[in-house]
């Protein structure tokens, strides 16, 4: 079958059509250095055709979670060059999802005297402090024209030390309401400069990112994520029209930079929105519908056998199951995975799930 052939996409080369998704555990310490733990566990994960990362903070300001780690230190770089190292070493392929939180966060979480945003509109509700409180998500500072620049080469910087750090390419985070994202809706952008106002003004931030991170590391090793009509973290995108027009005007600015692949996140991927981005921008095509309770082998199967997505990308079975692609391969058991343990500090329900070997000893 389709879905356990291999595949190139750009410079990125992947075992089978397995992707995981990028995940947030949290687990990286106060200050955003990978560890042993995340080591290990993105190591057992070598099996899948590529790894995205959790989502990871190009710039200080930019962080939007106690435990999340970051690519702006040289100790970050260290500590991610040893995960890159683990995972080629198992035969793996990785690339890092840059994540600029922008709105969703807060000082007490940056570190910073200001989060930032498109427009000084606060994100609803509250966030998780490192002290285990809540907070009310603060009105951040709205980027001003140049700032807006500085953002861009904030992403460019964390793109050349995610390569420096042996990553095998990275993924521009312009989905689930974070900075790009922010920039993409009239929910959170009400500028009035060449980055608010029409659909293809908004949708400017997100152009030029990825074409900046694709002339500084390759095209070959630059995709982005994109989650149209995903309403989440206040940014909401319910007229089809604007929808529509603001994710073509993306995506045209996409296609002649000839990327490595696009990552959607949406509820229908074989609808015709999506598969419309996807013949525009013109990239191998990673599908994750992301909203059913678990991507299963038959969903996964049928997206890449059906022609729908060149791949597909897989949350919480990879959680659970190391070895998942060695399981779906042979349509063997899988592990339950444990959403209590999802965000944590420890091992426990991030590198403690058995592989197949070791779940049929438990049981022999």
């Amino acid at each position: 079958m389709k879905l356990f052939e291999p595949a190139d996409f750009g410079a990125l080369h992947l075992s089978n059509r397995i992707v995981m998704a990028p995940l947030t555990r949290t687990r990286a310490g106060a200050h955003g250095v990978p560890n042993d733990l995340l080591v290990e566990h993105y190591a057992q994960r070598a099996g899948l055709g590529l790894i995205v990362t959790e989502g990871t903070w190009p710039v200080q300001e930019g962080r939007s979670y106690p435990g999340q780690p970051g690519i702006e230190t040289d100790e970050q770089i260290a500590g991610w060059r040893r995960v890159a190292d683990a995972v080629h070493a198992e035969g793996g392929t990785i690339v890092m999802q840059l994540m600029h939180g922008g709105r969703v966060s807060h000082p007490a979480i940056a570190g910073t005297p200001r989060i930032v945003a498109p427009s000084a509109i606060a994100a609803p509700g509250q966030t998780h402090l490192a002290d285990g409180t809540k907070a009310d998500m603060p009105v951040p500072h709205e980027l001003t024209t140049d700032e807006v620049r500085d953002a861009v080469q904030g992403f460019v910087q964390a793109a050349r030390n995610a390569i420096a750090a042996g990553l095998d390419g990275v993924e521009v985070h312009g989905a689930n309401g974070y900075l790009v994202h922010e920039f993409a809706s009239s929910a959170s952008n009400t500028r009035t400069d060449q980055y608010g106002g029409s659909p293809e003004n908004r949708a400017r931030f997100a152009i030029e990112v990825t074409t900046a991170v694709a002339e500084a590391i390759g095209a070959d090793r630059t995709g982005i994520r994109l989650s149209p009509e995903h309403g989440i973290q206040g940014v909401i995108e319910d007229d089809a029209s604007d929808v529509r027009a603001t994710y073509t005007a993306i995506a045209e600015g996409l296609r002649p930079l000839g990327l490595a692949f696009l990552d959607v996140l949406h509820a229908e991927p074989t609808g015709d929105l999506v598969q419309h981005i996807r013949r525009t921008v013109r990239a191998p095509f990673v599908a994750n519908s992301g909203f059913s309770a678990l991507t299963t082998r038959d969903e996964a199967i049928a997206l890449v056998e059906g022609g729908h997505a060149d791949a597909v990308g897989v949350g919480r079975a990879a959680i659970a199951n190391p070895d998942l692609a060695h399981r779906w391969e042979r349509d063997a058991e899988l592990n339950e995975p444990r959403p209590e343990l999802f965000y944590g500090q420890g091992a426990e329900g991030y590198t403690d799930y058995p592989t197949l070997a070791e779940a049929r000893a438990q049981v022999a």
